[in-house]
């Protein structure tokens, strides 16, 4: 089991908890990047990334996820190789289209870029990632080179696809790289993305098992649902309001309606006793394939209990082994 980080606290408060779930025995820590919302304190996952590279020893520490849209991929590719050559895989690459924020003038190519440039940017981030002594770009929006690598990765920089959609999986799926699939999506949805990708890595040359497609998911053990619910009521549209702050290109911030969306996630979500928890955990792994899970932790509302939550997370029955157990209406929300 993962964690995911937003730096909702801060980020010596999210290296802090990184640390702990490596104590605690978690898989690894992934990171979240965000612009000018307070939903997150991480405007870089790649500098979060290094400084918890260096102060850790066996926990992978992956981003999710470096936004291509507001990043050159060649910055980016230089990033990556460079935690590369001193981590390993313990350091692992994950970007996203991204939204159509108002980073991606600020800080990017602009809105058509965004519209149609996400897998252009992809190639070029590959193709300077891949071990080659060199790269060079003759597309639309990247026309450079040929640039010599540096530093120059000894074995290819594991890179996984953030996709909210179906073209984004065929993308992904075309060159055979890992999905890291979002906390909103259920298992149907989830199932849908990777047999559409596993069909696109087929056709081009890929093999499907060997994919670690990751997910994230508000895993939330607790006495009982009902106490789950109430908690989770009363943390997250206080976590998640952050999010009204991102201003679309060209316009204000749109109305979001969080009630309803917390309510989607309590619906989709296992929360509820440990045990319960652990085994829905286990059924969505063998029902979509997807077995790297990714807990949103701060979900737990404070940084005191969202160390506790890790904790409690660490303790639960590994959810790779658990028998198939039956869901009740507690769990799946029917």
């Amino acid at each position: 089991m993962d964690i995911f980080l937003t730096s909702a606290f801060g980020p010596a408060v999210a290296v802090a908890h990184a640390r702990a779930a490596e104590q605690a025995g978690m898989r690894g820590v992934w990171l979240a990047e965000h612009h000018f919302v307070e939903y997150g304190q991480c405007p870089s996952a790649t500098v979060l990334a290094g400084h918890l590279l260096a102060g850790t020893r066996r926990i992978t520490v992956g981003t999710a996820a470096c936004v291509l849209g507001s990043r050159h991929p060649v910055a980016l590719g230089e990033e990556a190789a460079l935690l590369h050559a001193l981590a390993g895989d313990r350091f692992q690459l994950g970007v996203a289209r991204g939204g159509p924020w108002q980073e991606i003038e600020i800080l990017g190519r602009g809105l058509d870029h965004y519209r149609r440039g996400f897998a252009e940017s992809l190639d070029v981030l590959l193709r300077w990632l891949s071990g080659a002594p060199e790269a060079q770009a003759r597309g639309e929006f990247h026309r450079f080179g040929p640039l010599t690598v540096v530093p120059r990765p000894a074995t290819p920089v594991p890179v996984r696809v953030a996709v909210t959609s179906a073209e984004t999986a065929d993308l992904a799926g075309r060159h055979g790289l890992p999905l890291l699939l979002g906390v909103h999506a259920d298992d149907a949805e989830v199932t849908v993305l990777v047999d559409r990708w596993a069909q696109a890595a087929s056709a081009h040359g890929h093999d499907p098992a060997a994919a670690d497609h990751a997910r994230v998911r508000l895993a939330y053990p607790c006495p009982t649902r009902a106490d789950g619910e109430r908690e989770l009521r009363a943390n997250l549209p206080r976590w998640l309001a952050g999010i009204r702050a991102a201003v679309p290109v060209g316009g204000a911030p749109p109305a979001r309606d969080l009630t309803a969306h917390v309510e989607n996630l309590l619906r989709s979500q296992p929360v509820g006793p440990p045990g319960e928890v652990a085994a829905a955990l286990a059924h969505s792994a063998e029902t979509t394939g997807v077995r790297r899970q990714l807990c949103m932790v701060e979900a737990a509302g404070s940084p005191e209990a969202t160390s506790d939550l890790i904790a409690t997370l660490a303790a639960l029955p590994s959810a790779w082994r658990l028998e198939r157990a039956p869901l009740g209406p507690a769990l799946t929300g029917s």
